[in-house]
Order: C-alpha cells, then structure tokens, then sequence
C-alpha cells in the first residue's frame, strides 16, 4: 500500500510540474533570474603548484557547477595579468574582480595586512580558522580591508611551514648574519633585526635567484611544493619550523564594489566555494608533505632544527617588532591585540588535551609501534 501511495504522489507531481510548464511557470525561478557573469581571478602563484593554483582553479569550478555555468572564473597564474605580489592591488583597482593570494604580500603598503595572512610566533592553522570564524577576525579585517576596496574570504591555510632552503648550516644567531633570504612579509623585518638581508621574490623567480646565488637562502611553503619548485637541487639544508607561518591563511580578495553588486545568492556560492577549496587545500597539504619529506631526504637534503638559541633571538626580534608596529599603526595594534588574546588562551587550552595526546603519539611513531 505504501509503494502503490509514493506512486500516486510521484504521478501527482509529474502532473503538476507538467500544468505550471503548459501555463509559463518557471519552476527554477532563481536560476532563471540570476544573472550571467564573467569574472578574471589572478592569483599569485605559478600553475605548476597544484595545491595553491589548483586551489584556486577548485573554486572557479564550484561556483560554475553551483550557478549551473552562470557564473564563470577565468583564473590567471601569476605574471599573467599582473605579478604575483600585486593581485590585491589589481583588485583594488579594478583591474580583475578578484584574486587568489597571501595578503602578506601586500606588507609594504600596510603591515596590518601580514595578520590576515602569518605573522611570527603566531598562531597555528587550527587557531587561525577559529580566530577567523569564531574570533572576530573575519570582521576586523575586513573593516580594515575595505579601506582598500576590497573584501575578502577565506580559502583555506599551508599549514605549518618549513624554515626554507640554506646553502650553510646554522648553529647560532651570529651566522644568521649577512645571509641574504627570500622571506616574504612580516618575517623579513624581524630576519633584519637579528642581521639577515630580507629579499621578497614571488614564488616563480625564487629557483634563479638561488641558482645564481643572488641569495643564500629562500623559504616557500613545505616538502610538497618546495619539491616542486626544486629547491632541493641548489640548497642542502632544509630548516624547520617556519616560526614565521605557523600556518599561513589563504584568501580570495574580491573588488569591493563588485561584492557588493551581487546578489545575496551569489555571494552565498562564493562563501560556499571559498569554504570548500580550504577543505580541500588543506587536505591536501596534510596528506601530500609526509610523502614528500620522505623523497626530499632520499635525496640527499639535510633536515635541520633551529636552534634554541635562534629561536629565542627572533622570538626577542618579532615581539620588538610587533611593540614597533603598534606604537604608529592603530588598525594593526586592534588586529594584533585580538590575536594576541586569543593566542594566549589557545595555547593554555592546547597542551591539557590536543598536545599531550599529540606528543604520545609521536612517540609511539618514533618507536615503530604504530
């Protein structure tokens, strides 16, 4: 009976849909109304790095298969359309309706940028997305953003990354000094205090200068995609952490006004797409690094820890710069104290639960039992 039921009611809605066709009613009213678009995405990465680009190129794909093809992304690698360090400022301007990036790159124009993105001993990638959701980040940088025309969403982290690339081994501050890095951002002022050269290099054009020896040293992300660039083959020693990023947010900056000439539907796709392409970029971050650590290592490269005593230099050097910053630059002392508040209780909370589990398990690891 119930079978013969679901019948009549399928029959009954086939009939229906067939009555509002034959009288002009639009069932997908939504679709029908919503407009097309066709928008240019730059992004600050080369094509050759599937996690960051293809990031990028996983979100012009959900908002096509979303909007059933209405609305479309064309997305440009960097250098395309502008260099990779300057798509915020194309956005800005106008120049594309969007793009993909590391808002540290933009450091120069205004330092408040770099908290968007990683600052020095700041927080990792768990603690950044809750700051960002739960926090009040998402709200204090976009008041600061739209000074600048733009709004931005979040699309997903590096996670932790590596110290970068050096030609010498590392034992103490003093032989930090003189060493000329490519260090983007926050991290290259705080590189200058304790004596480095900072460079700030886009991604494409950090191999040549290493090559050559413009530079003595460079940091990118982590195994997978420094592997990809080759890195390995002109430097030998690969240091960790990457004090500067202890996770890295990835944004999607969209120009201001276009943002808010859309409709509240398409600005629900955008939001959806920009949460899914961080899910995915971070799974793959997590899954692809241990694999090619492993290759990187085979290879002859020498896996380095700074020391304890570089540590606590530039732990010293960022908090200087950081008191700096604040004492002439209002809108980064507001971010930066949100961040420093929430550090605090996070790393309280981390070492009851989440660490010690963590650290029991890496040992387990270290004894082969797992």
């Amino acid at each position: 009976m119930a079978t013969l039921n679901r019948r009549k009611f399928f029959k009954a809605a086939g009939a229906g849909g067939a009555a509002m066709a034959a009288a002009g009613i639009a069932a997908p009213a939504i679709a029908q109304s919503a407009p097309e678009l066709k928008w240019r995405m730059t992004a600050s990465w080369p094509k050759s790095l599937d996690t960051l680009y293809g990031g990028a190129e996983a979100f012009a794909k959900y908002v096509s298969e979303a909007t059933d093809g209405k609305f479309q992304i064309q997305v440009f690698a960097a250098g395309e359309i502008v260099p990779g360090l300057q798509a915020t400022e194309a956005v800005g301007a106008g120049t594309v309706e969007m793009c993909h990036t590391a808002p540290y790159y933009m450091w120069g124009k205004d330092p408040t940028f770099a908290l968007g993105c990683a600052t020095p001993f700041g927080l990792n990638t768990r603690m950044q997305q809750s700051w960002w959701n739960e926090g009040g980040g998402e709200k204090l940088m976009n008041e600061f953003y739209a000074k600048h025309n733009v709004f931005d969403l979040y699309a997903g982290n590096t996670t932790a990354q590596m110290g970068g690339w050096f030609r010498k081994e590392l034992n103490t501050p003093d032989d930090l000094k003189g060493v000329k890095m490519r260090i983007a951002g926050f991290a290259g002022a705080v590189m200058a205090k304790v004596g480095m050269v900072p460079q700030q290099i886009a991604g494409g054009d950090i191999y040549p200068a290493l090559e050559k020896g413009t530079i003595d040293a460079a940091e990118w992300v982590g195994p997978y995609d420094d592997e990809k660039l080759g890195f390995y083959k002109v430097a030998k020693y690969y240091y960790y952490p990457g004090w500067w990023e202890g996770g890295a947010m990835i944004h999607i900056h969209v120009n201001k006004e276009k943002w808010e000439g859309l409709s509240a539907h398409y600005k629900a796709v955008l939001r959806a797409a920009a949460a899914q392409s961080a899910i995915l970029l971070i799974g793959k971050y997590d899954a692809l690094n241990p694999q090619a650590v492993k290759r990187l290592v085979a290879n002859g490269t020498q896996l380095r820890p700074f020391s304890e005593g570089i540590l606590d230099v530039c732990f010293k050097a960022a908090n200087d710069v950081y008191a700096e910053i604040s004492a002439k630059n209002e809108d980064f002392k507001k971010v930066w104290e949100s961040i420093k508040a929430f550090r605090g209780d996070q790393y309280l909370w981390v070492q009851v639960a989440e660490n010690t589990y963590d650290t029991y398990m890496m040992i387990q690891q270290r004894k082969k039992t797992l």
